[in-house]
């Protein structure tokens, strides 16, 4: 048909079908599987958090990386980051797994679609997803500072570090990493976005979580990539860690510029 043909011109068709193609085609039993999203966003977590994680073992000996340090004097010990893996590691065993296996157990795995999504498809979608959790988070992250109640049972052990670093991301609650994972999943359900989409998000979704509590602001940090304040990433949300009650939103500032609650990093410099 002529709109087929259109789509083939465009290439709006051609571009990522090679790639979801060999994938059906190949891996499609683990990637019809429920285990397969938590597989591939805990292994991306532990492969993001280690080129992090090497900047803070070698410290002065990589000089050129600490000038992009957020706060050169302070950088997690080795007791910090066996606290935060150990955090970590418990509510993988204890929720994640258990979680996922009973999903595995309920679930009939998924059909893959035959064709891919286009290019522009994946893009809005992945946009989508991430605007619609940072509304959802930005209020989950305001009420739990807000309501003590809420905040001391469980999410003041997240704010253990003032100065966060890349294991920090997921040290947190296990009703937090829940509710953070609830959404994760059931967004790209509401969205009806396509598997290859959904996939693409999570693992994104992943590594801007770590970039931001990363503790360095690199020349290619996401928020340096976006023009003009939009993004919040590492320095914003560094600002966080200091001072609580700002930059709620974990990943763009709209929120926090609306509702009064944004800070720059400026802010916190002024303050030392």
């Amino acid at each position: 048909s002529n709109s087929n043909q259109t789509e083939q011109c465009l290439g709006t068709d051609s571009l990522l079908q090679p790639f979801w193609d060999n994938m059906r085609i190949n891996y499609r039993d683990y990637l019809r599987s429920p285990l397969f999203p938590v597989i591939l966003t805990v292994s991306s977590y532990f492969v993001f958090c280690l080129p992090f994680l090497a900047c803070d073992i070698m410290g002065d000996r990589w000089a050129w990386v600490q000038q992009f340090k957020i706060q050169p004097g302070r950088r997690p010990t080795a007791s910090m980051m066996m606290h935060c893996a150990g955090v970590t590691l418990y509510n993988h065993v204890f929720l994640v797994l258990p979680a996922s296996v009973a999903q595995w157990a309920w679930r009939p795995p998924v059909d893959l679609p035959e064709h891919a999504p286009s290019l522009l498809e994946l893009i809005a979608g992945v946009m989508g997803n991430l605007l619609l959790f940072d509304f959802q988070y930005f209020i989950w992250h305001l009420l739990h500072h807000r309501i003590r109640w809420l905040y001391v049972t469980f999410h003041a052990i997240h704010h253990k570090y003032s100065a966060p670093f890349a294991l920090a991301t997921q040290c947190l609650g296990g009703w937090e990493l829940v509710t953070v994972g609830f959404w994760t999943t059931l967004n790209p359900v509401i969205l009806r976005c396509h598997l290859l989409t959904t996939w693409t998000f999570m693992v994104l979704h992943v590594y801007v979580s770590i970039e931001d509590h990363c503790g360095y602001d690199f020349p290619w940090s996401t928020s340096r990539l976006i023009p003009f304040g939009i993004y919040g990433g590492p320095s914003k949300h560094d600002v966080h860690h200091q001072k609580p009650n700002t930059n709620f939103a974990p990943h763009f500032s709209h929120w926090d510029k609306i509702l009064g609650t944004h800070a720059d990093f400026s802010f916190c410099t002024a303050m030392k």
